[in-house]
């Protein structure tokens, strides 16, 4: 009985954890996925200097550690 108290206590505690909450940022078009130990952008900003308008791509962070950075600026309108 013991056991099994401990266990669900501790799926639980994994679930809050890890679960993600995704927020809708006002900024063009970008989501954050958030949980306590870690966030997944996917980045869709406005760009007004870019030929296509938007920054496109994807940043992941673990415990606030930006570990995987890759967001193209298109920035060839201004060259």
């Amino acid at each position: 009985m013991r056991k099994r108290i401990i266990i669900t206590i501790i799926i639980i505690i994994a679930l809050i954890l890890l679960i993600p909450i995704p927020n809708h940022l006002r900024d063009g078009g970008t989501v954050e996925y958030k949980s306590l130990t870690y966030k997944i952008s996917k980045v869709h900003k406005l760009n007004i200097n870019s030929l296509t308008g938007y920054e496109d791509g994807i940043i992941i962070e673990i415990l606030g550690i930006k570990i995987y950075e890759k967001v193209d600026k298109h920035m060839d309108y201004l060259d």
